[in-house]
């Protein structure tokens, strides 16, 4: 009797352990997502607040401050935290579409976690045209791939869910969408329903929403539209032609940012192969300037003025789509780290302002739920995470069949001018670099070669790591397929 209870002890200790592999390391890092993303909104809204306060006071301060910060952003980028320019999505798609312990390990380690969120800070300061949705999905990414450490053995699966439910979560929690997370991480994360949102991650995101909510309160991102009972006769003409403007000016974006070599001129682009800080500088500069000429409406993220273009206490001029959109890329192209979400909903309300124009009988709200979903349905060509977003944003239940045929429309016509950006992008961080590497181009993102990693294993506990690594998905050669998915693609990038 006596043998009896170590034995059952033994089981009970060897069971919990397992438990605690399956599902306490994804909840522990969904706690971790909800926390950061929490605190990191805080700080990016603390962050343009102080530039505002100073922008109000002294008008012509951000000719000074905006290329100075662009410019110490880029050297602090470049030299120490390679891998975080950019919105951060085409670095955890590249991580998922191939090895990720080893593109993990270079792009969403802890250092490229803290240069994420220190320098994208450092850049809302300056009054860059920056979100914090997207870097918020690489922060919460990194915060999982690197509790991979805790698992006695862990593998290419193991990492790869980690690394999509940290995604996922960070998204649901920077936007309070939790819905729209679960589907990012399906249409834009893995670009495959074969790869189905398991209980794990649903979890995950979940508990990354609770904290966000505990901490922020139940709140819908731009709040709540009122929407009538009886939609207007123009209705169906409305969304088409809102999808056709949104589309081609996502695409034309999309476009800019693809093809640089094609319309920036050979000075610049040798002075930003040559002196990318200095470079970096001039797009500060251009910014500023745009900035002035708006009357300040097109520094910062564009947030406030989406939200005061749905409440109805913003007026905006007809230019401000085509502003933004200068400062959008201006921003963009140094490689400072910052996001495109927030920034491309700005746009859409502006678009949304101007078609108000031809669309007088309609009630602005819808017009501009309309092209904010069809301006980043045309940008990330994802129309399904696109009009999720957006409905859940603006509590728009009311008008989901016109959201969504905006964002399918959109997202065809975008086509027609350029492919997917973040998958664009993503292909370049996993293509090794050339020996000698060439010159840099704005839309060459410079990473150095991965580096295998080697994780020590628990020999003890070999047998019950090997078990809970099938746990989370039955798709176990998913990894493999995505790679090579990935390469098939690889066609539809531009020429450098």
């Amino acid at each position: 009797m006596s043998r009896a209870y170590p034995l059952l002890s033994s089981g009970i200790v060897r069971r919990a352990r397992r438990l605690w592999r399956q599902y306490g390391v994804f909840w522990l890092g969904a706690i971790a997502v909800g926390l950061i993303a929490v605190l990191y909104a805080r700080l990016i809204d603390f962050g343009y607040g102080e530039f505002r306060a100073m922008q109000q006071q002294h008008v012509w301060a951000p000719l000074i401050v905006t290329p100075a910060v662009a410019a110490l952003a880029v050297w602090l980028t470049r030299k120490f935290f390679r891998g975080a320019e950019g919105s951060g999505i085409p670095q955890v798609i590249a991580t998922l579409h191939s090895k990720p312990g080893e593109y993990g390990a270079r792009l969403l380690s802890f250092r490229i976690l803290f240069g994420k969120i220190a320098v994208s800070f450092l850049a809302i300061l300056g009054g860059f045209t920056i979100g914090r949705e997207g870097p918020t999905v690489q922060v919460g990414a990194a915060l999982m791939f690197n509790l991979r450490r805790l698992y006695p053995r862990s593998n290419a699966l193991i990492e790869r869910q980690l690394v999509l439910a940290g995604a996922a979560a960070g998204l649901s929690a920077a936007f309070n969408t939790p819905l729209a997370g679960i589907v990012f991480a399906i249409e834009e994360l893995t670009r495959s329903f074969e790869a189905r949102a398991s209980g794990v991650l649903i979890t995950a995101i979940i508990i990354a929403g609770v904290i966000a909510l505990g901490l922020n309160g139940n709140y819908t991102y731009f709040g709540t539209i009122q929407i009538g009972a009886h939609f207007p006769d123009l209705l169906a003409l409305a969304v088409l032609l809102t999808a056709i403007v949104t589309g081609i000016a996502g695409g034309v974006f999309g476009w800019l940012l693809l093809n640089t070599a094609r319309w920036i001129p050979a000075p610049l682009r040798q002075l930003h192969g040559e002196r990318p800080v200095a470079f970096a500088a001039l797009c500060g500069f251009t910014i500023a300037v745009v900035g002035l000429i708006s009357g300040g409406t097109t520094f910062g993220s564009g947030y406030a003025e989406a939200r005061g273009l749905l409440d109805g206490h913003e007026h905006l001029s007809v230019f401000y789509p085509f502003l933004k959109m200068i400062s959008m890329v201006g921003s963009y192209l140094p490689g400072i780290p910052g996001g495109i979400f927030a920034p491309s909903l700005s746009i859409g309300a502006g678009f949304g302002n101007l078609l108000h124009m031809v669309f007088g009988s309609m009630q602005l709200p819808m017009l501009i739920a309309l092209a904010m979903v069809g301006y980043l349905a045309a940008v990330t060509q994802s129309p399904i995470t696109s009009f999720v977003i957006v409905m859940e944003m603006i509590d728009g239940h009311a008008l989901v069949i016109s959201l969504m045929a905006t964002a399918l429309i959109a997202s065809r016509v975008s086509r027609l001018f350029s492919p997917p950006l973040y998958e664009s992008l993503a292909e370049r961080y996993m293509k090794p670099l050339p020996q000698p590497a060439p010159a840099p181009v704005p839309e060459v993102p410079e990473v150095e070669a991965p580096q295998p990693v080697v994780d020590e294993a628990d020999e003890a506990d070999e047998a019950d790591g090997a078990a809970d690594h099938r746990a989370p998905h039955s798709a176990q050669d998913e990894t493999a397929n995505h790679a090579g998915n990935s390469t098939a693609n690889s066609t539809d990038t531009p020429r450098q």
